[in-house]
């Protein structure tokens, strides 16, 4: 029986011998490790940063928001208005706060310098809801939002487009061509776990919004309603009396569908993470049918091979090679082509991963285990694809592959 070192050594030389046809072999376990490599790394970044915005947003968050597509038995779409949220506020119990507010896109005006950002219009509650906290000024009060004050607080991107190295308190800036007054700047927040600028945006009270920036014909009309409960366990509570207060104050009749959606935070994000777990799941599958195209390539190069090397494998075992030491030369050649490619497929999906990932904006995850088991599973995509083509190969008689041409 030869030492297993020398047959290691005969497998390599072989392989080394059909350069080309090695890496097109190994091709299919290449493109196989790097969809699992990239699939695990991107959907696990994606988890990871549908758990940090629901931390952000806190886990009592409650949204209610219009659902456009629902209509009244008169065929006249309904709207969440001021008074929705109000009546809310006053009515059902388990709520520590309610922000009703308005969301719009508007080009800021200082000076010389124009700026492209979002606008909210909402009351004093906003910042509470939203947690954030004045770096310096005041923020929107009760008395603003009953006047319809032309005030803004700015946030800490907005401050550094238009104002910077100076105060902007006091600052006059034009909102779509209206001019309001700066009182205050948030702290900043830094990027969102989606990667989105959390300090680029103006908050200006309800009123004004309503009258200066949208004038939807619809008296008292808002976009959506931000809830924030007393606790988590109160939310269940709060979206169920949330919903039957709405449907008795928009007139749905039983059987008829809401014309607005309730929805905490954590439902919103858990719907994102089972999109991130589906688009994983199609990655990975892609994988495993490359794997097993990789293997099957590996099975159809092996037997080639075998056939290519009868007169070889005669003179071997004439000179004292035994059916195992055949064997094991041949499965040795089918793993190393399967792990040298499963190594290239690790580079290439931590490449792909970290390209992918910049479309989500959430920065892949890359784990040992994941790599490890890539490893291993091609691995063993080697042995078992290239066992039948080295038991084939031992089974060859000495006598018969001598005489082999």
């Amino acid at each position: 029986m030869i030492a297993l070192p020398e047959v290691f050594s005969a497998s390599v030389t072989a392989l080394r011998r059909n350069k080309t046809r090695s890496m097109l072999t190994a091709l299919g376990i290449i493109i196989g490790v790097a969809a699992v490599i990239a699939a695990f790394a991107v959907g696990a970044g994606a988890n990871k940063s549908i758990d940090e915005q629901i931390s952000s947003f806190g886990s009592n968050f409650i949204m209610v928001f219009p659902d456009r597509s629902a209509r009244s038995t008169t065929g006249v779409t309904r709207y969440l208005t001021y008074d929705d949220a109000q009546a809310i506020a006053k009515e059902v119990s388990g709520i520590d706060a309610v922000a009703p507010m308005i969301n719009l896109s508007a080009v800021l005006i200082y000076e010389n310098t124009n700026w492209e950002t979002s606008v909210v219009g909402s009351t004093s509650e906003y910042s509470y809801v939203q947690d954030w906290s004045l770096a310096y000024g005041r923020d929107i009060n009760s008395s603003d939002v009953r006047q319809g004050a032309k005030v803004a607080v700015i946030g800490a991107t907005v401050e550094e487009k238009l104002f910077p190295g100076v105060s902007a308190i006091g600052k006059s800036i034009r909102v779509n061509k209206i001019p309001f007054t700066v009182v205050g700047v948030y702290e900043a927040k830094g990027l969102s776990a989606m990667g989105s600028d959390q300090d680029d945006f103006v908050l200006v009270p309800l009123t004004a919004a309503q009258r200066r920036l949208v004038r939807w014909r619809t008296a008292g009309r808002i976009g959506n309603i931000y809830i924030k409960g007393v606790s988590m366990t109160a939310l269940s509570y709060i979206q169920n009396e949330t919903e039957a207060l709405l449907r008795e104050r928009h007139k749905i009749k039983p059987g008829e569908p809401d014309d607005f959606a309730v929805r905490n935070v954590s439902q919103m994000l858990e719907a994102r993470r089972k999109t991130t777990t589906i688009m994983s799941m199609l990655l990975g599958s892609i994988a495993f049918i490359s794997l097993v195209v990789g293997g099957i390539g590996i099975m159809n190069i092996m037997l080639v091979s075998v056939t290519e090397r009868t007169r070889e494998i005669g003179i071997r075992m004439a000179v004292g090679a035994t059916e195992r030491d055949i064997r094991m030369q041949f499965l040795i050649e089918a793993v190393v082509l399967s792990m040298i490619g499963g190594t290239i497929g690790i580079m290439v999906g931590v490449a792909a991963g970290y390209a992918l990932a910049s479309f989500t904006s959430a920065p892949p995850i890359f784990t040992l285990v994941s790599i490890l088991l890539a490893f291993v599973f091609s691995a063993m995509v080697g042995v078992g694809f290239g066992y039948y083509p080295a038991y084939k190969a031992s089974l060859l008689n000495p006598i018969d592959a001598l005489k082999y041409e």
